[in-house]
């Protein structure tokens, strides 16, 4: 199963850049985006699913917000859309995909650099969906949680962590919830594969168009898994080349 997660800021944009010519080179076999910003009516879709994509969305009720879609060429057993939080659900954050023992989740986490307001739901998403996690895995206790976290982890996964210091998305209190995230028994792939790569960003600030060439960037999307698919991890990868969107693809391919 290889597995992408792209943040298109706007797949109707991103389509513009060149998004269907990329997905032709086969990539993956299945494709989480988010902030997709539209809705399934308002995209060419039978430009994806002529490349043999099934595509499943939840949008926003806001138009032109927020977003998750999934497109993938493996049948899955079940979807369901939203994780029962009506403001999250509301704005269109969480698909999960079921195929067979396996559950895919494809979130866009929220971003708290507009304001307290938005920061202190940040904190409040945050806590609800690791609850959410909790309760599912009792379940379904092989996860696969891929989307945009809208979190620097550590000090290698952003260009300039001290003067990032007190920015939402590196704040102490974002990183302290990664970090148990993490040890309540996830794996973030691309660290495993990769634990001492430098310089490896998912997003670039788009105030500056040098800041992307220079490469000063934050990595904020993951695909991240639970330990117990730890041994059917085959590969972890970014895509910095890749460049419909301020983000870059991530990349993950798991046994099945």
């Amino acid at each position: 199963m290889r597995i992408i997660s792209y943040n298109t800021n706007g797949i109707r944009a991103a389509m513009k850049k060149g998004l269907i010519e990329w997905l032709q080179t086969n990539p993956a076999d299945i494709i989480c985006i988010q902030e997709t910003k539209a809705n399934k009516d308002d995209v060419d879709v039978k430009s994806i699913e002529a490349l043999g994509f099934e595509t499943f969305w939840f949008s926003a009720q806001k138009k032109g917000y927020s977003g998750v879609a999934v497109f993938t060429k493996i049948k899955p057993d079940n979807v369901e859309y939203g994780h029962q939080k009506e403001q999250s659900d509301f704005e269109g954050r969480v698909i999960r995909l079921d195929f067979g023992k396996l559950t895919l989740i494809n979130a866009y986490f929220p971003s708290g650099t507009s304001g307290d307001e938005r920061q202190t739901y940040k904190y409040k998403w945050l806590e609800e969906f690791h609850d959410y996690l909790k309760d599912l895995r009792k379940t379904r206790p092989q996860l696969i949680i891929t989307g945009d976290y809208n979190i620097a982890h550590t000090e290698i996964d952003i260009h300039d962590p001290k003067g990032n210091k007190n920015s939402s998305g590196f704040l102490p209190e974002e990183r302290a919830w990664m970090t148990a995230f993490l040890a309540d028994g996830f794996i973030d792939t691309f660290r495993f594969i990769n634990p001492q790569t430098k310089d490896a960003y998912s997003w670039w600030s788009q105030r500056f168009p040098s800041v992307r060439l220079q490469n000063k960037g934050w990595r904020i999307d993951y695909i991240s898994i639970t330990d117990n698919l730890k041994d059917k991890l085959v590969d972890a990868k970014i895509y910095p080349d890749v460049k419909q969107s301020d983000h870059c693809p991530i990349y993950a391919e798991i046994k099945i």
